[in-house]
């Protein structure tokens, strides 16, 4: 084999690179003529990222009824109960087609946010007691941010 061959053998993986780069950049372009990403679904993720705060506590579901509870007979719109937990720190949330119903556990005043998709966060506060309400339920994904003092702790996204 001589020389030429062997520059002939290592230019076919660049063409075949270049030639993959330009096929790839031509469906990014038909993509986004034929099928581009929605606006809201765009804000969404943009939102979703903006939380991702450092500072920020996790608070994981460790409840949730339409997993974890038994079903009642002769209950049919049922509303939905989720707890989360952060440390020391939980949150009891109903889920009704009028709004979300909830408590900070141990009660304490908090300033609650209800993230929910492409809306903008709606604030809630919560008493003393731990307890807050928000009159506009969840029309899909949703999470709380709640800020307790100098805490700030985030529960997981669910769907209404």
């Amino acid at each position: 084999m001589n020389g030429d061959d062997e520059l002939r053998r290592e230019a076919v993986p660049d063409e075949d690179t270049h030639a993959d780069t330009l096929l790839e950049e031509e469906l990014r372009q038909a993509a986004a003529v034929l099928d581009p990403v929605p606006a809201e679904l765009l804000q969404s993720a943009l939102d979703a990222y903006a939380l991702h705060d450092l500072d920020a506590r996790l608070a994981e579901l460790t409840f949730d009824s339409l997993v974890d509870a038994l079903p009642v007979r002769g209950v049919m719109d049922a509303p939905r109960m989720l707890t989360f937990r952060a440390g020391e720190v939980s949150v009891d949330v109903e889920v009704t087609a009028d709004g979300l119903i909830g408590q900070v556990l141990p009660p304490q005043p908090a300033r609650i946010e209800v993230l929910d998709g492409p809306r903008t966060p709606r604030p809630v506060a919560a008493d003393a007691l731990g307890r807050f309400t928000s009159h506009t339920p969840p029309a899909g994904p949703f999470a709380l941010r709640l800020r307790t003092g100098a805490e700030v702790i985030v529960t997981e996204w669910l769907r209404a």
